[in-house]
């Protein structure tokens, strides 16, 4: 791309679009790609261009709009729409629901390569169809097409994007507490559960009651697992104190334990474990009471048969702490972002 005169610009090619304004008009007068005639050079100085930026032949350069639909070929994410250029720009939107993820070694690789800026929601983020989910441009008018190739060749094998779907989750839910299992007190958590359920495609296999039992604990996860289950939630009995039997009970069933606790709040005393392909989860009692817990952060990923690692929820420190607005905005919050 090179500067030229005007008077001087008869046969070369514009790089960029020129925009006239009059009588409630405003639009392109010349387009990109245009070569310029004689007769356009009196047009172009009342637009009040005295110079113009027309291309150089064997510069090397590639113009924004070309760069932009390069990013989107070296990062296509079949589960997304990608809009027509605009503004030298492309965004994305969701086509399915599911959770958002973004390789953020390799989006910081490429926002590192001269010129490239590419946008995203947050790693982990759920979406639902029609959700801007990235947006990816140069920033000047043109770059060195070196740049492009580069990001090319980081973009070889990988995925930059990806939403994953949520599954079909045999779920089975089990209570725990004297009180509840004798009927002193009114039952909370199960309207809360099957709430958060609703959300995803959870097909609930029962809801089970024990009492402060080790054995009718591990009894109520056996009978799930043999139907099948791929998800069970244990609720009440989550605390430090010494009748508190749920985190015993999980780990008597022989699941690797990922995390009993974690680094966030509400539900600090969360906890996972896998038992082969099946998730048991604790549930504290905060979710009763609180509007977002960290049961909310994990059902997403939850649902999509991916695996958590102790790593994943140490993460959660930075942002684990809610700040229970008066009116909950999650997911457009700054807590659960791992």
């Amino acid at each position: 791309m090179k500067k030229v005169k005007t008077t001087e610009a008869a046969g070369l090619t514009l790089c960029h679009d020129i925009t006239a304004v009059k009588q409630g008009f405003k639009g392109p007068a010349f387009r990109r790609g245009h070569v310029v005639v004689p007769e356009d050079i009196p047009l172009l100085l009342d637009l009040g261009k005295q110079y113009l930026f027309v291309w150089e032949e064997e510069a090397g350069e590639i113009h924004e709009e070309d760069a932009a639909r390069a990013l989107a070929e070296m990062t296509y994410l079949p589960e997304a729409g990608y809009s027509e250029v605009s503004e030298g720009k492309i965004t994305l939107s969701a086509k399915i629901r599911g959770q958002f993820r973004v390789d953020r070694r390799l989006l910081k690789e490429l926002n590192s390569v001269g010129d490239i800026t590419i946008s995203t929601i947050a790693d982990h983020y759920p979406v639902e169809p029609g959700m801007k989910i990235a947006s990816m441009r140069i920033v000047p008018l043109v770059t060195k097409a070196v740049q492009i190739e580069k990001a090319r060749i980081l973009c070889q094998g990988k995925s930059l994007f990806a939403i994953h779907p949520y599954l079909p989750r045999k779920t089975g839910v089990v209570i725990t507490g004297s009180e509840v299992y004798h009927h002193r007190i009114q039952d909370l958590f199960q309207p809360v559960i099957r709430e958060k359920l609703s959300s995803y495609p959870a097909k609930i296999l029962g809801v089970t009651f024990c009492d402060d039992d080790p054995d009718m604990l591990d009894k109520a996860a056996r009978q799930y697992l043999d139907q099948g289950a791929d998800l069970i939630i244990f609720t009440g009995g989550m605390s430090v104190d010494p009748d508190d039997l749920t985190p015993t009970a999980i780990k008597n069933t022989g699941a690797r334990i990922v995390t009993q606790g974690v680094p966030s709040q509400p539900g600090n005393m969360f906890m996972l474990g896998y038992l082969g392909d099946a998730a048991l989860i604790g549930v504290p009692g905060a979710a009763i009471h609180a509007k977002t817990t960290v049961l909310d952060v994990v059902l997403p990923q939850l649902f999509t048969g991916e695996s958590f690692t102790k790593a994943d929820f140490i993460r959660l420190g930075d942002g684990g702490l809610c700040l229970q607005c008066p009116v909950c905005h999650f997911p457009n919050c700054t807590f659960g972002r791992y």
